[in-house]
């Protein structure tokens, strides 16, 4: 028998937070888990602080401006958030060093920490385009175009993100059509196209860009650096139901030279850099669902304990206990499917996580934004009238229920993920059989 004796009430994980029914993960509670030790626990502390303090506050003046404060990225460097948000390793030789042992949950533990903010804009203005935008660089750019970028993004100077979605070519990424033709010299690719819904795209200074270099489908795609600075590149904020903070952007590319050292990697391998960081993006997108549904569930359970109808609290009625009920089974399950899906990653190599985790992640996918969907009709539902106002005590519920289909569409839209997870388990299936 184990010699182990915890203190009652806690187990191997420390007590945390407010003790709000469902408000936060399982682990908080002081229900045993093999996945956090004492340094995801002092940098959970430091990141709760981080957003009680320097977002929170400010969510609703932010996406009412459509943009975020100047300074804030800066803060987010200095706060360690910028660089835990590329997946990977920690880019040690552009930040210098960071938590110690950090791995996969310390970043998952970044963005649901940070999600309690309830802003889907704050979240992708913070992260949505350097986490996505970045890592291709990283992994398969020069050293020239690493020494151009890496370190202004990852210290909060510099902005960039990801262009890939084009208004006839979303997640059929193979059809794209925004071209890159090399000149007769070799010196430099001219760039036409059009790209939309771009995240921070209007806030960026570089953008990594799909193009086509060659023929049709999948191996006629290639991926280029463009600064925003070259002539012929323009932007344009998009108005959108949500997000609002994160600056969703309609960009065009017209006649743009971009010398030939900004191809990122070699030609007609984008598409497998594109598919390569897929994963983590869906992954990140499920953590911060996770946590806005939880955030819906959290703000249903401490309004019915303080709202009174019918000469009782609300949670005190059978019918909203049912409510909460079923709002937290989903959410906990969910949170546990991430947890396991985050081990994985962490205990994987990245071309293990691409053959086993494609199709659980896209799965997952689906499972969060539905679970997020769901939390967000039934805490409107609990709190009435003051979901549907914009600031109060409905502020977070009211932006989260604008935010649902932000989350359902991009990254894969649930249909797609889920005939995408089939597919993943069919072909997993006969890997797996051959090496029995």
């Amino acid at each position: 028998m184990s010699s182990y004796n915890p203190r009652l009430g806690e187990g191997k994980q420390p007590l945390y937070g407010k003790m709000v029914p469902f408000g936060d993960p399982a682990w908080y509670r002081g229900q045993n888990s093999p996945y956090y030790k004492e340094t995801h626990h002092a940098w959970r502390a430091k990141i709760r602080a981080f957003c009680e303090s320097e977002l929170m506050p400010y969510c609703k003046e932010w996406d009412d401006e459509k943009k975020l404060p100047d300074d804030l990225l800066r803060k987010c460097f200095e706060a360690q958030i910028l660089p835990a948000s590329c997946g990977g390793k920690w880019p040690t030789e552009y930040v210098g060093p960071g938590p110690e042992n950090f791995d996969a949950f310390h970043e998952l533990i970044m963005i649901d920490e940070l999600s309690r903010c309830g802003s889907g804009g704050v979240m992708w203005g913070i992260m949505g385009g350097l986490a996505i935008g970045l890592p291709p660089v990283l992994l398969f750019g020069s050293k020239y175009l690493k020494d151009m970028v890496a370190a202004d993004c990852l210290r909060g100077d510099k902005r960039i993100c990801l262009c890939i979605t084009e208004p006839t070519a979303g997640s059929d990424v193979a059809n794209l059509k925004c071209t890159a033709v090399k000149d007769p010299s070799g010196k430099f690719y001219t760039v036409n196209g059009e790209k939309k819904w771009i995240t921070n795209g209007i806030m960026c200074d570089y953008f990594t860009v799909a193009v086509r270099t060659g023929g049709p489908g999948h191996e006629g795609i290639s991926m280029i650096l463009i600064d925003k600075s070259m002539p012929g590149v323009k932007c344009r904020q998009m108005d959108c139901t949500g997000v609002w903070a994160s600056g969703t952007t309609y960009i065009t590319f017209d006649d743009v030279k971009v010398p030939a050292e900004n191809l990122i990697g070699k030609e007609g391998h984008g598409f497998r850099y594109i598919m390569y960081n897929f994963n983590h993006e869906r992954w990140m997108l499920v953590g911060q669902a996770v946590r806005f549904a939880r955030v819906c569930l959290e703000e249903s359970v401490k309004h019915a304990l303080r709202r009174k109808t019918f000469g009782k609290k609300l949670i005190e009625h059978p019918v909203i206990r049912f409510k909460i009920a079923e709002m937290a089974r989903q959410v906990e399950a969910t949170q546990a499917m991430l947890e396991s899906l985050t081990y994985q990653m962490m205990t994987m190599s990245k071309e293990e996580q691409n053959l086993k985790l494609g199709g659980d992640t896209a799965m997952l996918k689906v499972q969060a934004t539905k679970v997020y969907e769901y939390c967000a009709r039934e805490s409107q539902q609990i709190l009435g009238g003051i979901s549907y106002v914009k600031g109060g005590l409905g502020e977070k519920v009211e932006r989260l229920g604008r935010e649902v289909r932000a989350y359902a569409i991009p990254g894969g839209s649930e249909e797609i993920m889920l005939d995408l997870s089939v597919k993943q388990a069919m072909k997993l299936s006969k890997v797996l059989k051959s090496k029995m």
